[in-house]
């Protein structure tokens, strides 16, 4: 522990010891710090439950410890404390051990009426969500919420694994841009001093200009914003994304398969890191064109309310009937027509009306929208113009591709969908640390 004395630090003999490691210091002195998580009193002892980012922990106060017990009794659920005492063998305390306390410091005191539950108790699941994210501080202090992000690290830590064994660069692209990426009305329009900026849709752009810069493997995490006003469990209007972008392909399936080691990697390291009993998918992950999804869907009762697209129900009962007729939780679906997609995917050769295109479902979530990139500047225009796109407005864009662009292709992956998913959360906003929707600016 380090104390402040003037302008002088002193590092006390006793360093801090983490719940989860005291099975390792049975007999010995040791400093505890976290939330009082539970408090009970029983007599002439006092009974202390101390929670930090490791665990919970028994703690013992006897009445025979004047000062200790004194400040115990004083104490309110979640105050943040140090303690100091010996660790014991206890097989009736959780865990088999706890810590007999010889002193008590307050370090902050929490106010005895807290807004909204921190230990799960009777009723507390039926707290408004909306009132738990006003308090998110305070709802992220329970194990299950921690847990969450937990597993979104270690799927992010085996996505950068293979990104980086794999000769990708990590690149940081601007928020700001002046012109929409993803085109559309769903864009943050902005003042940019005495200009009009966007808040990047994408980084889509700037990972294919890297692509022109010779840099042939990139990959980001970072914010996406999307002025859409939704008010579904898998819309926000700003969220995380993961991106890569990859040189000298022949088609969109070379993206796919790079996608699929991705997430492979992520899933076995979840797996392996957490310990936790998930499914890590095989390769190749089922494959169906937007026809084919189209007839599966149409030959299960499946109604089609979106030509060339698949609705959210759509998703759920494809994945559904993927999972029956396959045991596997991921499907693409490729192929998707010119009228749904970007003026910059290319389209197929044969099939001029499609595009070599593909979004990946989970669990009937769709995950990732990737495509080839058209990296021609004159059918790039051609087909801006087909889609009613002002070429004054993407000229820097084009510009990219006029020196000299190699073949290149990428996609975009929503990880909060894939751990809502995984972890059978009821909102994608419960798998991110500050939501953002059309409603919610705080805290």
């Amino acid at each position: 522990m380090v104390r402040p004395i003037g302008n002088e630090r002193i590092v006390d003999q006793v360093q801090r010891t983490l719940a989860r490691d005291l099975a390792t210091h049975v007999g010995e002195q040791v400093l505890l710090q976290g939330w009082v998580h539970a408090l009970r009193h029983q007599g002439g002892i006092k009974f202390m439950l101390l929670r930090d980012m490791s665990g919970v922990v028994q703690t013992v106060i006897l009445k025979s410890n004047q000062a200790a017990f004194a400040i115990a009794g004083q104490l309110s659920t979640e105050s943040v404390v140090a303690v100091t005492g010996t660790v014991k063998e206890e097989k009736q305390a959780p865990g088999g051990i706890e810590l007999l306390a010889e002193a008590v410091t307050v370090l902050s005191s929490a106010e005895p009426m807290l807004p909204i539950p921190v230990i799960a108790e009777k009723g507390s699941e039926n707290t408004d969500p909306a009132k738990r994210f006003d308090w998110r501080w305070l709802d992220l202090r329970q194990a299950e919420k921690r847990d969450i992000f937990r597993v979104w690290t270690e799927l992010e830590a085996g996505f950068r694994d293979y990104l980086l064994e794999n000769s990708y660069l990590q690149i940081y692209t601007p928020s700001f841009m002046s012109m929409a990426s993803e085109g559309g009305s769903e864009v943050f329009e902005v003042k940019y001093f005495d200009k009009k900026a966007f808040l990047a849709q994408s980084p889509q752009f700037y990972k294919q200009m890297a692509m022109a810069a010779g840099l042939e493997r990139v990959f980001l995490v970072g914010p996406v914003f999307r002025a859409e006003p939704s008010f579904t469990t898998r819309h926000m209007t700003e969220f995380t994304g993961w991106d890569f972008e990859l040189s000298f392909i022949d088609s969109h399936h070379e993206v796919m398969a790079e996608e699929e080691k991705m997430i492979v990697r992520s899933f076995q390291r979840v797996r392996d890191r957490l310990h936790m009993d998930i499914d890590v998918p095989s390769t190749p992950f089922p494959s169906l064109t937007m026809a084919e999804a189209k007839q599966k869907l149409a030959q299960h009762g499946v109604a089609n309310v979106r030509d060339g697209d698949l609705s959210p129900e759509q998703e759920r009962e494809l994945s559904h009937i993927i999972k029956q007729e396959t045991g596997h939780d991921f499907v693409f679906v490729t192929a998707f027509p010119i009228g749904v997609r970007p003026f910059y995917h290319m389209r197929l050769e044969d099939q001029p009306d499609l595009t070599k295109s593909f979004d990946l479902l989970y669990r009937g979530i769709e995950i990732t929208t990737g495509a080839q990139r058209e990296h021609r500047a004159a059918i790039l225009e051609r087909q801006a113009l087909e889609k009613g796109v002002v070429l004054d407005t993407i000229q820097d864009y084009v510009n990219f591709f006029r020196f000299g662009c190699p073949p290149h292709g990428g996609a975009g992956i929503g990880p909060g969908r894939i751990v809502m998913a995984l972890l059978g959360l009821g909102s994608v906003k419960e798998a991110t640390f500050l939501p953002r929707d059309v409603r919610r600016l705080t805290p």
